[in-house]
């Protein structure tokens, strides 16, 4: 997910309060410092890449501290994982509801999220005929950003 601008990250932050205090649950400041990490970065941010940068502000955090803060920012759509890096992105649509589609440049590791409701409505319809449920119906797609195709030619 690309770097937000200070000013926007704190409107964006803002937003996640009122809509964590729309659905009556807490954004504590230590869900809101995780959340702000995975957003600043520029990259897909691991768990323990989280959990260093808040043992630079707070040795003595622990793993759980930051698991739970990522596994309440996932079940509120604030971030995604994403399975194949073992890491997490920022949503770029958090309050909608939506499977995400991703696509992860393998040169350079930009992430970007798509929320095509063709691709979600066409992937339900062949698994609904398989007699399949997804639980998390996300797509990731491995390839080249136009970015690094350019540098490549």
């Amino acid at each position: 997910m690309a770097c937000r601008e200070a000013a926007s990250l704190e409107a964006a932050l803002a937003q996640v309060a009122e809509l964590c205090t729309a659905r009556g649950v807490r954004l504590t400041a230590q869900r809101r410092r995780v959340l702000e990490l995975v957003w600043r970065s520029d990259k897909p941010m691991g768990a323990y890449d989280i959990l260093a940068a808040i043992q630079a502000e707070q040795p003595k955090a622990a793993p759980p501290t930051v698991y739970r803060a990522l596994d309440f920012l996932l079940a509120q759509g604030l971030i995604h994982k994403l399975q194949s890096l073992h890491a997490y992105v920022g949503c770029a649509h958090p309050g909608q509801p939506h499977a995400g589609q991703f696509l992860i440049c393998t040169a350079c590791g930009e992430v970007t999220e798509l929320a095509d409701p063709g691709v979600e409505h066409s992937l339900g319809k062949v698994a609904a005929a398989s007699g399949f449920v997804a639980d998390a119906p996300m797509v990731e797609l491995s390839g080249t950003c136009c970015g690094c195709r350019v540098d490549d030619e």
